[in-house]
Formats: C-alpha cells, structure tokens, sequence
C-alpha cells in the first residue's frame, strides 16, 4: 500500500474548509460591527470575536497539526503484533485508518464506520465525506449492532467519533458491545477532547460538544470495563486506554 502523510497545516486547512459557513458568519458580523460601529458601540465585541476565532485557529492548528498526533508516536508502547485484529471506528470521517496500517503493517486492520445521515446531521462532516473516499473496505455498521465476533478484537481505536454518540444509554451500549468483542488481554483506545476549562477557552461554547471525563468515566463503567492508563496526548486531547474489567497493565 502507498505509503500516506498528511500535508502541512492540513489539519487547519479542513476545518476552514468543512465549517467555512461558520468563519464566513464571523467576518460579516466583524465587518456590519465596523460599519456600524459609530451608532452602537460594538468594540470590544468585535475584539472578543477575533481574538476567539484566532485562538481557536491557533489551537487547532497546534492539536491537529503541530503536535505530531497523527505520527501516533502516543501509541509506541502499544503492542501489537502481526495478525492480529485491530478495529478503527469512526463516525463518518476517517483520518486515521491509513496511519494505523502504516504503523502496524502486520495487523489485519478492519474499518467501521457508525456515521448516520438521520442523527448525524452536521454539514461539516457531510462536506468531510464529499471530499475524502473511505479507507477501501470501510464497513457501515449502526451502533446498536457492532458486527464483531466474542472476542475476536486485540484493540479497537475511537479516535474523536465516540462523542458523536450523543445519547449516554446508546453510548453505554455501544460500549458494552465493544467490550464483549475484546480478546482477554484487548485493549480499547478512545481519543476525546473534554468538557473542560482548557477546550472552554480555545473553543468557547464549542466544548459543549464534548463530554466531561466523569461523563466518560461513568459510560466506561457502566460496560465493565476500566481505565488502565489515561494521558494527555495534548493539553486539549485526552487519550483513554480501556481494559476488561479484572484485566491489569
């Protein structure tokens, strides 16, 4: 297979390009404040909405682009051995299945894909899927029937899709059913952003969005399984490795 790198700032350059109805929304209140910023005092509106916009360019920038996290350097003590299994599931946009297999040459890798055009319904990542083909043999599957066999899975990666699971009793299912499909010793990689402080301030009323990790803690636990090592990939990304209840590092 070809080998795939992502392109500088390509990170950055997607997100303008998927959520461009959003910037676009910003520069035409930017620029009526300007105008009419004689008859109503708008000012220092305007300066918050260009200082956020800026901030969260500038973040993104530095997660998707500038930190390496798509080297997936974060995953280096990861064993994974030659043909073994190993899941990749996201919801409808695929960054990351290229890499996984370019890091584990020897695995055999399968591709699902949960994205539902009924529950699913932002135009960003409908843009997303118009502009990049799926990983050939990409499988769509609904989250309340994950077509894997009893514990026939090493690791299964959720690389910022779980979230896209916004109802917490679908999500615990979903889970549950993960679970049940891990071999004894699997491992199960869930990459979030938080409802945090830190992605309060580089995205504003964005991070609601994203769920708190009490919130992530409490759907782990609801399908058995535990946190064997939970890291910070960078300040804004939370990284969640999930064991079988009982099974240790």
């Amino acid at each position: 297979m070809e080998r795939v790198e992502r392109t500088a700032c390509q990170g950055l350059i997607n997100i303008i390009r998927f959520n461009w109805h959003f910037y676009l929304l910003s520069i035409l209140f930017i620029v009526a404040g300007l105008f009419f910023r004689q008859l109503i005092p708008v000012q220092v509106l305007l300066v918050l909405i260009i200082l956020s916009t800026l901030l969260s360019l500038g973040v993104s920038w530095y997660i998707y682009d500038g930190s390496g996290l798509y080297h997936l350097r974060w995953l280096d003590e990861l064993p994974v051995s030659t043909g073994q299994r190993i899941i990749n599931i996201h919801a409808g946009f695929d960054e990351t299945s290229h890499f996984l297999q370019q890091k584990y040459p020897g695995a055999e890798l399968q591709v699902f894909d949960f994205y539902d055009p009924l529950k699913h319904t932002e135009i960003s990542i409908e843009r997303a899927r118009k502009a990049y083909a799926p990983y050939p043999g990409t499988q769509i599957i609904r989250t309340t029937a994950v077509p894997l066999p009893v514990a026939s899975a090493h690791v299964i990666f959720l690389f910022l899709a779980a979230h896209e699971i916004r109802k917490e009793e679908e999500r615990c299912r979903f889970f549950e059913q993960l679970h049940h499909s891990l071999q004894e010793n699997g491992k199960i990689i869930v990459l979030e952003h938080l409802r945090d402080t830190r992605n309060f301030i580089a995205y504003n009323i964005g991070f609601l969005h994203f769920f708190s990790g009490s919130t992530w803690k409490r759907t782990f636990a609801a399908a058995q399984l535990i946190i064997g090592k939970e890291m910070k990939i960078t300040p804004f990304l939370s990284a969640f490795i999930l064991e079988k209840n009982g099974i240790t590092s």
